[in-house]
């Protein structure tokens, strides 16, 4: 697989395991939306029961058990009286009455729907800002990915830059050494010529296999931010002088910090926002609460006396009249929260503005050390190529090779390490402009 820098970015922000789980995140507050609008919609419940009363008989009557008759004065009685009489007479006179509990099943349909709660919008509102605070996490975990990206990358460059120095390095001591070796040989040069070289050699075999067991390690970094799978082979198509040539031309060239753009800032005004929501929550929490319902009862089986209607209509209103203090403590919890995330605000206002003036000062600083190192280095190889020419007409000893040999690597390490630094501070004030 072969990637630019962009393309690196772009392949991680569909692979990255972290940002996939921000994207759910996303996704999982659009849920959340859905179930606070889903509270404010109408709500359907079905029900069905059913109940035994294991054949309970119900007896009463209407007092035909009194022992002393009343006094009636037939006298003002007319012929429909004494047909009422008659029938009161039946009543009463029968000792009572008694009913059988059958068993008793019914379905019920009831629906309902909730006609004022300010609660119900400010939650709503909240919900819908707690989205926005979801998505500007997905945007500031893809610029810390991107951020990743580009580290690994640089790392990956540099350790191999290295790794040539190293190579080349050891290349001319070896050539060095078996040119030594044929001088010792004919008696023109001492044994332990040879066997500082040789040291030198060895030293630096050391450091290739560590600078190796660095790259391999590199590269594994930079396929865990891209989400591909270990030991799939990775081919780095920019190099550390492309790089350096786009930069160059306008790496001192920083804009002006745009605190509106920083995601940081833009995550704490939402943030302040959901603060004031939070506060209307709690003021409504003073009003009354409407919900309209209308329920139908289809009686599947009834018992001999039932007296329940199949339809239903109404109204509950619920009025909040003493809490026992806690609405007011919410309410100076809300505010105090608000307050606090006002004074973050501040805060984060003077951070920002500090650490792009740091930023600022560290990228003019590594653009000078590069600068310096970069003529270190054409300096120190001007110096090495001179004593290598007077080693070989036996004008200076080996020591003096070495130590001009151990410079050049010295002040190549420098300059390589330069523009490590030098690319990194360019990098962190580019998140920090959200440029990425």
């Amino acid at each position: 697989m072969q990637f630019t820098i962009k393309e690196a970015q772009d392949y991680a922000l569909q692979n990255n395991k972290t940002y996939k789980n921000a994207q759910a995140d996303v996704k999982l507050a659009d849920a959340q939306i859905k179930e606070a609008k889903g509270a404010g919609l109408p709500q359907v419940e079905g029900k069905v029961d059913y109940m035994t009363n294991f054949g309970y008989e119900f007896e009463f009557n209407f007092g035909g058990e009194e022992t002393e008759p009343p006094v009636i004065d037939y006298t003002k009685f007319d012929p429909g009286d004494y047909e009422v009489l008659k029938i009161l007479n039946g009543m009463v006179g029968s000792g009572g009455s008694t009913i059988i509990m059958t068993d008793q099943s019914s379905a019920n349909v009831q629906v309902s729907q909730l006609i004022f709660s300010g609660q119900y919008w400010v939650g709503l509102e909240m919900a819908r800002l707690g989205k926005d605070i979801r998505e500007k996490s997905l945007s500031l975990t893809a610029l810390d990915i991107k951020e990743q990206v580009i580290n690994s990358y640089y790392l990956i460059l540099i350790t191999e830059d290295l790794l040539k120095v190293i190579n080349e390095n050891e290349e001319n001591l070896r050539k060095m050494h078996q040119h030594t070796d044929n001088l010792y040989k004919a008696g023109l040069a001492e044994s332990t010529d040879v066997d500082q070289i040789k040291i030198n050699i060895s030293q630096l075999e050391n450091s290739k296999k560590a600078m190796e067991r660095n790259i391999q390690l590199n590269y594994n970094m930079f396929r865990m931010v891209l989400g591909i799978e270990a030991d799939t082979p990775i081919e780095l198509k920019e190099d550390v002088n492309s790089i350096l040539q786009n930069l160059n031309g306008g790496v001192l060239l920083s804009d002006d910090l745009d605190i509106q753009s920083n995601i940081n800032y833009q995550m704490m005004m939402v943030q302040e926002q959901i603060g004031e929501k939070g506060i209307d929550m709690q003021k409504w929490a003073y009003a009354p609460t409407l919900v309209g319902f209308y329920n139908y009862k289809e009686k599947i089986m009834t018992s001999g006396f039932d007296m329940s209607p199949n339809h239903a209509a109404g109204f509950t209103m619920s009025i909040p009249i003493f809490s026992g203090g806690t609405k007011s403590a919410k309410m100076s919890q809300a505010k105090i929260e608000l307050d606090k995330t006002a004074r973050n605000i501040s805060l984060l206002k003077d951070q920002l503005a500090l650490q792009n003036s740091q930023l600022n000062f560290n990228l003019t600083s590594a653009y000078e050390n590069y600068q310096t190192q970069k003529e270190n280095v054409d300096v120190a190889k001007r110096v090495y190529n001179s004593i290598k020419d007077k080693y070989q007409q036996g004008i200076l000893s080996s020591l003096e090779l070495t130590q001009a040999n151990g410079n050049f690597l010295q002040a190549e390490n420098n300059y390589v390490s330069s523009v490590l630094d030098l690319l990194k501070s360019k990098l962190a004030l580019d998140k920090l402009y959200n440029n990425l």
